[in-house]
């Protein structure tokens, strides 16, 4: 048997519902409290600049009452840094964000940004959070990556997710793979995300270096009409049988 691999689960979807009214309610926290029972490893956010969906008082309550991770989604801001310092979640990615973008459209510049995010990783890890960065694909930017001395790297998933055609997707699945090869040779932890659903998630699940998927809307689209709980469970059931 393969390695196990671990869930996180994106809520950030629930709290795009309770936005859109302005309302308490749906709770995202009560959601991350449905996925742990679930099965879900572990609860990941993005606290965007623009606050669209979660918020900092979403964080501040789940830093205290989630039980397994905790994974704050942030672009490398003063502002995001500051916020993840004051809170201190287990662990922190560092995305690109464009206020334009319906969602992260691609992976961080790590080779054109490697003095600022040298600064941004250092002082993250001084506070004792685990830090990954958010790349594509791409045997370069993984490899400055491990240059900053980050311990994990999360693949960017989506232009497989989102392949036009069979080749495509055939295509970018054989690049995920070389670099999450890549990547656990340099050492790294190797967590992917983006775009996964629940007909596609297990070609990703079966690359044996990859140890945790992320995975969000289509769990939370699911969950409107089988619960949250059912549709944490089902995503489960998918990845675990993908190693088995």
């Amino acid at each position: 048997m393969r390695p196990v691999i671990e869930l996180g689960v994106n809520i950030d979807h629930v709290a795009t519902l309770r936005q859109a009214r302005g309302t308490a309610y749906p709770d995202p926290v009560q959601a991350a409290f449905c996925a742990e029972e679930a099965g879900a490893d572990g609860i990941t956010i993005h606290l965007r600049e623009d606050r669209r969906h979660i918020q900092e008082r979403d964080l501040e309550i789940l830093s205290r009452t989630v039980r397994g991770w905790l994974n704050l989604e942030m672009a490398a801001s003063h502002e995001m840094l500051t916020i993840a310092e004051r809170w201190r979640p287990s662990n922190c990615c560092l995305v690109p964000e464009n206020r334009r973008e319906l969602t992260t459209e691609g992976g961080l510049d790590v080779v054109g940004q490697q003095v600022h995010l040298r600064d941004v990783c250092g002082r993250l890890a001084q506070a004792g959070i685990a830090v990954s960065l958010f790349v594509d694909p791409e045997l370069a930017q993984i490899d400055v990556a491990q240059a900053l001395g980050v311990p994990a790297i999360e693949l960017h998933t989506g232009k497989f997710a989102d392949a036009p055609n069979v080749q495509v997707a055939t295509d970018e699945l054989l690049r995920i793979t070389r670099a999450a090869l890549h990547a656990q040779t340099l050492g790294l932890r190797v967590n992917a995300g983006h775009g996964l659903h629940y007909t596609n998630v297990q070609a990703i699940a079966r690359i044996t270096p990859i140890v945790e998927l992320n995975i969000g809307h289509s769990i939370v689209a699911r969950a409107l009409f089988s619960g949250f709980s059912a549709a944490v469970r089902d995503m489960k059931q998918l990845i675990t049988q993908a190693r088995q």
